[in-house]
C-alpha cells in the first residue's frame, strides 16, 4: 500500500524538484556574473534549501545532529558515506558556513540545470573516474584552492553509492591527496542515516516517510598523523554511526 501511494507522491516531488532546478539555473549565473562569489553561495544554499523542502510530499525530513562545536575558519574535510543523492543537498545547505565544496564525478558538470553550473563556477571538482591522470590533476588543483582559501572539502569516501545501507570500504587516494594539498585541515567523519530508504523501491517510486538524518562527529587533526590509520580510523567513526540498513 504505502508503495502504490508513494506514486502520485513522486510525481509531485520530482515536478518539485526540476522545477527549482529550473528556476535557480538563472538565478546562479546572475549571481555570480553581477555579484560575485558569496552571492552565488547562498544562491546554491537556497536553492538546496528548496531540494529539501521538494521532500515534502513524500513526508521525507532532514536533521544534523552536531557531537562538538565546529568554529569557522579552519579548513574541514568532512569524509562521508553515500547512500543516494538526497546525500546531498542537506550536506550542502547545513555545512554552509564552512564553505563546503564538493567532489563529483565529471558526467555531473554537464546538462543538468543548477546543478552542472554549480560544480563548474562554484570551485567544485569534477573527475574522470575511469581517467586516473586527470582525476589527480583535478583533485590536486582543487586541494590547492580548497586551501589558499581556507575553504572545506566534502568528500563520500566509498567512492559510490551504497543502494541498501551497507557500507563500503573507503577508497585511500583521492583522500590521501586531499590530506597532502590541504595539511592544516581537521577531518570531520560524518555519517548519512537513511537517505538510501528513499530509493528502496528503485528510480520510482520514491520511499516515503523517511527521516534522514546527518551526524557530525568529532574532529580528527591531521598534523602529525599516519594516513593509513587516519583513514581507517575515520572510516571506523562513519561505519560505525550507521544504524539502518537493507541487510
Amino acid at each position: 500500500m504505502q508503495k502504490i501511494i508513494s506514486y502520485p507522491l513522486t510525481v509531485l516531488h520530482i515536478l518539485l524538484f526540476f522545477l527549482f532546478l529550473i528556476i535557480f539555473h538563472p538565478v546562479q549565473i546572475i549571481s555570480y556574473k553581477i555579484w560575485g562569489y558569496n552571492a552565488h553561495r547562498k544562491s546554491v544554499y537556497i536553492l538546496n534549501w528548496f531540494l529539501m523542502q521538494s521532500q515534502l510530499p513524500l513526508f521525507n525530513t532532514f536533521s544534523i545532529n552536531f557531537k562538538t562545536d565546529l568554529p569557522t575558519g579552519p579548513s574541514y574535510i568532512f569524509v562521508c558515506n553515500h547512500q543516494s543523492m538526497f546525500d546531498i543537498p542537506p550536506l550542502i545547505y547545513y555545512l554552509r558556513d564552512y564553505h563546503a565544496k564538493f567532489i563529483a564525478k565529471k558526467e555531473l558538470a554537464k546538462g543538468i540545470p543548477s546543478i552542472s553550473i554549480n560544480l563548474r563556477i562554484g570551485e567544485n571538482c569534477a573527475i574522470d573516474r575511469k581517467d586516473r591522470k586527470q582525476a589527480i590533476t583535478a583533485l590536486i588543483k582543487f586541494a590547492k584552492n580548497v586551501c589558499n582559501k581556507k575553504h572545506s572539502v566534502v568528500i563520500f569516501a566509498e567512492g559510490t553509492r551504497s543502494k541498501n545501507g551497507v557500507p563500503k570500504t573507503f577508497q585511500t587516494n583521492g583522500l590521501k591527496t586531499i590530506f597532502k594539498y590541504v595539511p592544516d585541515a581537521i577531518v570531520v567523519p560524518v555519517t548519512v542515516n537513511n537517505s538510501w530508504k528513499v530509493n528502496r523501491y528503485g528510480k520510482f517510486p520514491y520511499g516515503i516517510g523517511n527521516k534522514i538524518k546527518l551526524t557530525i562527529h568529532e574532529p580528527i587533526s591531521i598534523q602529525g598523523r599516519d594516513l593509513d590509520q587516519l583513514i581507517l580510523e575515520t572510516q571506523e567513526m562513519v561505519h560505525n554511526g550507521i544504524t539502518s540498513t537493507a541487510i
